[in-house]
């Protein structure tokens, strides 16, 4: 099963009023998914994740590095762990900018988790108005990317 299935089943689950499912699909995978609070446990095969699932939402947060408070906006927060990269090589022009707008599916940035690089893309229609992390810093899940107002 594909990534971004995966990941709308995910999406799915926590939106909905469900608190548990197990799927077994032809292919021999199998799914087993259990909301607990805020998180969603899922399992597969030989692996057992646990991701804390959020609507996105508009809100203000305080960064650690510059101590000031972020203008009111969307934010793009991290799916997963790994390392922040801006632009698709290292002598590439970054994919976004402060202040370029944005649309809905832009990518804005690539995480690179256990040597494999995932697009992020915006979840939003907008302007960048700030970009929250470093050229190759180590991001945590949900750890705040991008401002778009």
């Amino acid at each position: 099963m594909e990534y971004e299935k995966i990941k709308q089943l995910m999406e799915d689950m926590g939106n909905s009023k469900l608190t548990s499912i197990d799927i077994d699909f032809p292919d021999g995978t199998k799914i087993s998914m259990k909301k607990e609070e805020k998180q969603v446990v899922v399992e597969s095969l030989s692996t057992k994740q646990v991701l804390n699932v959020e609507k996105p939402q508009v809100i203000a947060i305080e960064t650690e590095e510059k101590g000031q408070e972020i203008e009111k906006g969307n934010v793009v927060k991290s799916p997963m762990v790994g390392t922040f990269y801006s632009k698709p090589s290292p002598d590439s022009e970054p994919y976004v900018t402060v202040g370029q707008k944005v649309k809905k599916g832009d990518v804005l940035c690539i995480i690179e988790a256990m040597k494999l690089m995932n697009e992020i893309e915006s979840e939003f229609d907008g302007e960048i108005v700030e970009i929250l992390v470093n050229e190759e810093e180590t991001v945590e899940y949900g750890k705040p990317l991008f401002v778009i107002k």
